[in-house]
């Protein structure tokens, strides 16, 4: 089942970005509406502007940064659901603590993104919780609601542009890795076996999905060389 197939329903998911950075915030908001079947209904920077937004307007799934600079954001989550408000979180943060991770579960986190992440990263979330929204409201025994808690935890292959390949990635990835000071296409294209313009479709890729980061090198009379390499946040 394609992404596409698994986000769509008779409404899309209404979803609430919650996020102190606003260079972050319109990533993310970018992010989700570029997943068919989501659609951002409104942005938040603080708890007290995403508690005004969720009296005002239907949300389904809340986009959650837990670093909030007017409180935490499981703070947000405790206060709404005391009030009665039922819609599921995806929590992005930077934190590794796993008793928080588990007090956000017991309050109903479904998924964690942990910061910096990438487009596919987020994508596969939203995908398998659009999946364990329609597995959930069909649960009718235990296979049903077993199956609805395994979209949410199921592994799925990122989604590569067309004419890209999985195995030839991985090669091009590995190879960018180990070369702290960065590659041309060129230089890439012979340590992995593939064509020059080749090479430079899988950088441009990386480069896309924010794994990556490009400069002009500059040395030889002419017109300068790309230069590509992994990005530190992705280390």
């Amino acid at each position: 089942m394609s992404g596409a197939e698994a986000g769509h329903a008779a409404e899309p998911v209404r979803v609430l970005v919650v996020e102190d950075d606003p260079v972050a915030a319109d990533a993310h908001q970018l992010y989700v509406e570029r997943v068919p079947g989501f659609t951002v209904v409104g942005v938040a920077h603080t708890r007290a502007q995403a508690a005004r937004l969720l009296e005002q307007r239907p949300v389904d799934l809340i986009l959650l940064d837990l670093y909030l600079p007017d409180g935490h954001g499981l703070q947000l989550l405790r206060a709404l659901r005391a009030s009665g408000h039922h819609a599921d979180v995806v929590a992005v943060t930077s934190a590794r603590d796993l008793a928080l991770v588990r007090e956000g579960v017991s309050l109903g986190v479904v998924q964690y993104v942990l910061k910096p992440f990438a487009f596919g990263t987020l994508r596969d979330r939203l995908v398998r919780y659009a999946r364990f929204r329609t597995a959930a409201g069909e649960a009718g025994g235990q296979d049903e609601v077993d199956a609805a808690l395994g979209a949410l935890r199921a592994p799925e292959p990122a989604t590569l542009p067309k004419g890209l390949s999985a195995p030839t990635l991985r090669a091009v990835t590995a190879a960018l890795r180990s070369s702290p000071s960065g590659l041309t296409a060129a230089e890439l294209a012979e340590r992995v076996g593939i064509s020059r313009i080749t090479a430079r479709r899988y950088l441009e890729h990386l480069v896309t999905d924010r794994r990556a980061e490009r400069s002009p090198r500059y040395g030889q009379v002419g017109r300068p060389e790309l230069q590509y390499r992994w990005s530190p946040a992705r280390t």
